[in-house]
């Protein structure tokens, strides 16, 4: 196995920002408790006020609407653990919110799954009627709609989604994990009343992450005893944790026009590897997507078998979501856009980030083209 290391994987997660490694370092002098009065106490909530001044920048909300987490699943799980009486959600939400709401399945609260385009998108139509059938339903209901997909980068019409959702006067989740410090996110502009981020998509530590719960939106806590969080979300806070998160918060707000310019280093990625290979499909192409996400099926092909060949090749790479790695089966986000199967089980994603560069790109292309020259030479074998 090649030393040299070039890392595509950033939807998975993000290297640990220089800031937010600083950050951390500093924090773990303050040792005080953050709810305790005394200094100590005192330089230890400071820290943890400070991060989340940077967080709730980050996403256009109000500081006093944050509440940090462990990750944003967690945060996902709390938001659909409350008393609905119906959710509505996409086919292709990320398993943490899928799940969550599948438990509830349970003849108690009705869950609606929508279906999207062959891009990836949800029918804007459908879902209107939808909201519609479930206002005149009555009930608490709620709209849970990623803003962007993890595996395929494909961008949702959240805002006018969650518009539609406000004048039926259904509450609205957001998941912003892949959006947030990468688009310019505004809680407010996008109508929803409770986002989820979490930390490492953004260059902070693992096991950090914040639900925002809009002033005024009524919330019932996943977690309870302590008061921490305005009681919103009970145990000692992570300082060290949440000072990462805030460092990596800030410098991802002030990088927003770097992470644009990726468009054109997976544009150029996707051209050549249309080239090289014809056959290749780029998954959501014709939808609105994420500037550093690439999904590219390859029909034929196993993406697993790829992601090992990459890897021995110093190419960190993804079959699919990395919370799912280690289970075989069908993405259950290709199989709601109608991907045949056979293409389906060839898809890898290259996920760019703030330090990709062009050689990266093309160290990418040269194996790529290499397992597609062995290809050619194994069939004229064959």
């Amino acid at each position: 196995m090649t030393r040299v290391r070039t890392y595509l994987d950033f939807n998975a997660t993000a290297p640990l920002r220089p800031e937010a490694k600083a950050a951390v370092i500093a924090a773990l002098e303050e040792f005080g408790n953050p709810s305790s009065v005394h200094s100590e106490g005192r330089r230890a909530r400071a820290i943890v006020d400070e991060a989340r001044v940077h967080v709730a920048r980050l996403v256009g909300a109000r500081p006093g609407e944050v509440v940090f987490t462990a990750s944003g699943t967690e945060g996902a799980a709390a938001v659909l653990a409350m008393d609905w009486d119906t959710i509505i959600l996409c086919q292709t939400e990320h398993s943490a919110v899928l799940s969550a709401a599948r438990r509830r399945a349970d003849g108690r609260t009705k869950i609606i799954e929508l279906g999207v385009t062959a891009d990836g998108t949800v029918d804007v139509t459908d879902c209107a009627r939808v909201m519609a059938n479930a206002a005149a339903f009555g009930g608490r209901t709620l709209i849970a709609l990623q803003m962007a997909n993890n595996e395929t980068g494909v961008i949702q019409p959240i805002q006018t989604v969650f518009s539609m959702a406000r004048e039926h006067g259904i509450t609205t989740f957001c998941d912003a994990v892949q959006t947030a410090g990468r688009l310019k996110v505004d809680i407010g502009e996008l109508s929803a009343d409770f986002l989820v981020l979490s930390g490492h998509k953004i260059g902070a530590p693992k096991g950090t992450g914040a639900l925002i719960v809009r002033d005024g939106t009524r919330f019932i806590p996943l977690i309870t005893g302590g008061g921490q969080e305005k009681n919103r979300r009970a145990g000692t806070e992570n300082v060290a944790g949440i000072a990462g998160l805030g460092a990596a918060a800030r410098a991802a707000g002030e990088d927003f026009e770097t992470f644009a310019q990726l468009a054109e280093l997976r544009d150029a990625l996707e051209a050549e590897v249309r080239r090289i290979t014809p056959q290749s499909i780029i998954v959501g192409s014709g939808a609105e997507r994420l500037a550093n996400t690439s999904l590219i099926a390859t029909p034929g092909k196993r993406g697993e078998t790829l992601v090992i060949g990459f890897d021995l090749a110093g190419i960190a790479v993804s079959s699919g979501a990395a919370c799912s790695s280690g289970k075989v089966g069908r993405s259950h986000v290709l199989e709601a856009m109608g991907l045949e199967p056979d293409a389906a089980q060839s898809a890898i994603r290259v996920s760019l980030g703030w330090s990709s560069s062009r050689k990266d790109v093309d160290r990418f292309l040269s194996v790529w083209a290499d397992t597609a020259r062995r290809d050619m030479s194994a069939q004229r074998v064959a």
